[in-house]
């Protein structure tokens, strides 16, 4: 290759390119050390063997004293940011991205004024348009934590959520809180009380411009088989036998969409109205004479799991602070080796047509 000036060619090929560092690297290869690294130290690196050689060396204490100031963070790589010539795969919009479970302590209001602090699990996702490659992570949780001081409430978490949309440039955003809330019940008839736990999710989502607060809640009963039952009445009556109808540990997960213009729906308020649907939920506190009443009261409320299903949606259909709801049933049976399951939604919030493959097998509850 003849090269006929000192400047460069803007318009060079990468093949004149190519030829040109042939060139270079036959050179490099009968020159000496000396007459390398007078053409410049970078250049023994072209050389088979020798790709790290003239690598700078680098310190490896950790730097205490150094700081990060503006302009130095201004020099750092962003590549989740980066242009969406960095795009893996399909150029397509992605409905949710973000974090999930990230935890820390958060307050709630309780029905009776009082504010209770609790661990929260909380996941935060937004949609990502097509031409972007993707998003900051570290910013949902960043933007969250402006707001956990605060007592947190939905008008806490809407907030949270327009500052979450501006911060990573989202149309539309979800924000949801996992937490174990406490409530003492009383025994049936020994006097004795003790504290219910109850998986309860808050969720916030912003879709099309439009919002919609949502709570789910995981109530855990007791299902007695109403056919169980009579069969083991009939072998008392017309064979003296003594037999025992099967009851099992059983989940209702109760979703329901709020209307926020009919007044606030506690936590507390959706617990009795389960509780009115289904009485027959686990105890936490038992003497002889509970024991002997919770039994008393399976045998006047035996329920199929088409019936819970029913019975949570006739509750939950007389409360003008509930718009679309869904309720998710499993009887995690006694007698056969499978569940038996239901699911009833109302309105357009929750109606879908395929379910989560590990939908049931996550409402099993254990101690």
């Amino acid at each position: 290759m003849n090269i006929q000036s000192n400047t460069l060619d803007d318009t060079l090929t990468k093949d004149e390119a190519a030829e040109a560092l042939a060139v270079l690297r036959r050179w490099a290869a009968q020159a000496s050390p000396e007459e390398v690294a007078e053409l410049d130290p970078l250049v023994s690196r072209f050389l088979p063997g020798q790709e790290v050689s003239n690598y700078p060396a680098l310190a490896r204490a950790y730097p205490e004293e150094f700081e990060a100031d503006e302009v130095y963070r201004a020099t750092m790589p962003d590549l989740q940011n980066g242009p969406s010539s960095l795009i893996r795969g399909a150029k397509r919009a992605i409905q949710h991205v973000g974090i999930s479970n990230f935890r820390l302590p958060i307050r709630f209001h309780r029905r009776d004024g009082d504010d209770l602090t609790l661990e929260t699990s909380v996941t935060g996702t937004v949609s990502l348009e097509a031409e972007k490659k993707g998003i900051n992570m570290s910013r949902i949780m960043r933007t969250f934590y402006k707001h956990a001081e605060k007592t947190f409430s939905f008008e806490v978490i809407d907030a949270a959520l327009d500052a979450y949309k501006t911060d990573l440039e989202s149309f539309d955003a979800r924000i949801m809180m996992r937490f174990s809330f406490p409530m003492r019940v009383n025994s049936l008839r020994s006097g004795l009380t003790g504290y219910q736990y109850y998986d309860i999710a808050l969720e916030l989502i912003e879709s099309a411009g439009a919002r919609k607060k949502i709570i789910h809640l995981d109530y855990v009963y007791s299902s007695t088989c109403p056919c169980s039952l009579e069969l083991s009445e009939h072998a008392r009556q017309h064979r003296g036998q003594l037999a025992t109808p099967h009851s099992q540990r059983s989940v209702a997960r109760v979703s329901v969409e709020l209307d926020s213009d009919q007044g606030v729906l506690w936590f507390e308020d959706l617990i009795d109205l389960c509780r009115r649907a289904v009485p027959t939920e686990t105890q936490v506190m038992v003497k002889r004479e509970d024991e002997q009443a919770f039994a008393e009261l399976n045998a006047a409320h035996p329920i199929f799991v088409e019936d819970a299903a029913r019975l949570f949606a006739q509750n939950l259909n007389d409360d003008p602070r509930i718009r679309d709801y869904r309720v998710v049933a499993s009887h995690q049976e006694s007698l056969h080796s499978h569940d038996a399951v239901s699911v009833l939604t109302e309105g357009r919030t929750f109606a879908e047509e395929s379910l989560d493959p590990r939908l049931f097998q996550s409402l099993f509850h254990v101690g």
